[in-house]
């Protein structure tokens, strides 16, 4: 075991002088996107993962990238405190780990103490045949007690609750598993962890493991999938996410500014995603919006078609409005995560909405279980100043500033912040 130190869709971007090398990817379909960041000459590559991409027509996407290269916010920080980082081979961590996290979202003490006793659901698509062992890598290595399916701590089943009928086992979303359950233990240690993998990525399959998943008694539910708003989003919504009493978060989406469902349901807790870097500030960290270009980066705006919940009071938006809350998401700014199932065996820095979600549905469970008739999205609303108001940054070009721009206050990139410690989080 080591400390950490504390303090879609397929896309590419050109950098400077590298722009003939980097269009020539994008025409060979690599899909790998490259960030260029300020204070360091090697700049930062991801791939979104495979289930960016729709296996099907109809299905949703997950909102997950990969990095491939560079140097990470993480071993920048090792560089800082005169470490030299490995290269990213595989055998060790370059995103940031549990600590980090915790240093950066005012969440120490409450995750030694908090979570027990807590149920937080995972709902993914298709079936990771890797997740416990996998999980278990990551949580040994971190220090982290065991979560397995021996002591009760983990559970796996289908969207119908079976534990054997699972669905067919598929390496994109198998990544994306491995980043949910690796983010839920890194704020949550101590909370139980159910799994629940819909047979296929269709809202209603989703929905229905959403569903299934509360019925088996979790109070917190992460969703890291996304797709295009429609009429029947509504429908949606009372199918299955109207779940008082559950905090159901949801990522934002990756491709910029532009809403995404299920991200719009008014019942759900909507996670954009941010940069973040430590700093020399009395928080020892700053965030801004994150975005790549203008068609990667973290989701927000007006919906088309859900209604605004009672306790959104922004003025320029008449209906849903996202987000709600933030936290890092930025793929150069990522988190490590351990992942072995249809790629080398391994650490891997992982970005994207997908991480955002699952650190607030686990900033949730250390705030304690909600009120039975509550819709936990409210909450932040009513404990405003317990968030870091992030006030930089942008997500692409609207009509409506504050829909893509970051201000004081309330704006759809970041919602009304990222964590400080769980007070905006509780009844």
């Amino acid at each position: 075991m080591r400390t950490d130190f504390p303090h879609i869709r397929l896309r590419w971007r050109r950098v400077s002088t590298a722009a003939a090398a980097t269009a020539a990817l994008a025409l060979a379909g690599l899909g790998t996107a490259v960030h260029a960041d300020a204070t360091t000459s090697a700049k930062v590559t991801w791939t979104a993962t495979p289930c960016a991409t729709p296996k099907k027509a109809g299905e949703l996407a997950c909102n997950s990238l990969r990095v491939t290269g560079g140097t990470t916010a993480f071993q920048k920080a090792q560089q800082a405190r005169g470490v030299t980082p490995k290269a990213a081979d595989a055998a060790t961590p370059t995103g940031y780990g549990p600590s980090d996290l915790r240093s950066a979202y005012g969440l120490t003490s409450a995750a030694a103490s908090g979570g027990t006793g807590q149920t937080i659901a995972i709902v993914d698509a298709y079936n990771d045949p890797n997740a416990e062992a996998d999980l278990a890598k990551y949580r040994s290595y971190y220090g982290l007690s065991a979560c397995t399916t021996a002591n009760g701590c983990f559970k796996k089943v289908s969207q119908t609750g079976s534990t054997t009928g699972l669905p067919s086992s598929d390496a994109g979303w198998s990544e994306e598993i491995s980043l949910d359950l690796d983010m839920v233990s890194a704020i949550a240690p101590n909370a139980h962890i159910l799994l629940v993998e819909a047979k296929s990525a269709t809202m209603a399959n989703l929905g229905t493991a959403v569903n299934e998943a509360v019925k088996l008694g979790a109070k917190f539910v992460s969703n890291s999938y996304g797709g295009s708003e429609s009429s029947s989003d509504t429908s949606y919504d009372s199918s299955y996410f109207n779940h008082p009493g559950v905090a159901i978060t949801v990522s934002a989406g990756d491709a910029g500014y532009g809403a995404e469902y299920p991200a719009a349901s008014k019942y759900v807790t909507s996670v954009g995603g941010t940069a973040l870097t430590a700093s020399s500030t009395t928080r020892g960290w700053t965030e801004s919006v994150w975005k790549t270009s203008s068609t990667e980066g973290t989701g927000s705006g007006c919906s088309a078609y859900d209604a605004k919940p009672t306790w959104q009071t922004d003025t320029g938006c008449t209906k849903r409005m996202i987000s709600d809350v933030s936290a890092v998401a930025d793929p150069a700014t990522g988190v490590s995560v351990y992942d072995s199932y249809g790629v080398t065996a391994g650490w891997y820095t992982f970005g994207g909405t997908s991480a955002a979600a699952p650190i607030i549905a686990g900033v949730y469970a250390l705030a304690g279980t909600p009120g039975s008739g509550d819709y936990p999205a409210q909450y932040p609303y009513k404990h405003t100043s317990a968030l870091n108001d992030v006030t930089s940054g942008n997500n692409g070009t609207c009509t409506t500033s504050y829909f893509c721009t970051a201000r004081t206050g309330y704006d759809g990139p970041t919602g009304l912040g990222t964590p400080e410690g769980v007070t905006a989080f509780t009844n």
